[in-house]
């Protein structure tokens, strides 16, 4: 079944002015367009556009929205980052209104509140350092390396890192278990898109200097076990398109 972009429209409550754009700049592209120039939209354009709402409700740019959804197209993963993403988002806008509740409770009965209280929920740089805290410890244990930590204004940009990096992740994860081949066009071209991403956050990381942190992946226990919790044989596979990547590209 198709649906015109007035249906489109009524069914999921953005406007068609938004839809066109969202047409214009490739971000959703109908399924076809009538001889009489009207544009229209089968279940999978649908089901495209419910994850352009879902990265819109985490403010994620259209720009960066295209680059997700076009990089991966299983569904389920990608509903599954969003789930988290926006899980993250609630803990959050929970703590926030608890700071709100507190801030109430403290006004009515003339008290006054801890300044780090009054600001609780607004800023997460914590959260980053505590979840970093494990691989501090083994970093610091094994290599002797200094702590990591992130800076409040360092935050955005972090999460960011993060939900790229999730991503990037599911989708090759989801080609493994598809069992696409490491060498192949689909992953050469999440692996290009990934390397390109990283040079644009500052990380320099060449097609060689990549596959080096997948083969240091593989010797380090911590990162070897994180991929390997996700997906059996991950970390090996990502390695072994690292090494192909970075071969095509000398």
């Amino acid at each position: 079944m198709l649906y015109t972009v007035h249906e489109v429209a009524d069914i999921s409550k953005v406007t068609i002015k938004t839809l066109h754009h969202y047409h214009k700049i490739g971000l959703l592209l109908p399924r076809e367009v009538s001889e009489a120039g009207y544009r229209l939209y089968g279940k999978e354009e649908l089901e495209r556009l419910q994850h352009i709402l879902f990265y819109r409700e985490l403010e994620f740019p259209l720009a960066r929205i295209k680059q997700l959804l076009d990089r991966q197209t299983d569904r389920l993963s990608i509903l599954a980052q969003q789930e988290e993403l926006l899980l993250q988002r609630k803990r959050r806008l929970e703590q926030i209104m608890q700071t709100l509740r507190t801030s109430i409770t403290c006004m009515e009965e003339g008290k006054t509140m801890d300044n780090k209280e009054l600001f609780k929920g607004f800023g997460n740089e914590n959260e980053w350092n505590e979840a970093l805290a494990e691989q501090n410890v083994h970093l610091q244990k094994t290599y002797g390396a200094e702590a990591l930590r992130v800076e409040a204004a360092a935050v955005p940009d972090m999460n960011e890192q993060a939900a790229e990096a999730a991503t990037f992740m599911n989708a090759m994860a989801a080609a493994l278990r598809e069992g696409i081949k490491c060498d192949g066009e689909t992953v050469e071209r999440l692996l290009g898109t990934h390397l390109e991403f990283m040079r644009g956050h500052g990380h320099a990381v060449s097609p060689d200097g990549f596959a080096a942190q997948t083969r240091f992946f593989l010797q380090d226990d911590f990162h070897l076990n994180m991929l390997e919790d996700q997906q059996t044989g991950l970390a090996y596979y990502v390695c072994a398109a690292a090494q192909s990547f970075a071969a095509k590209h000398r």
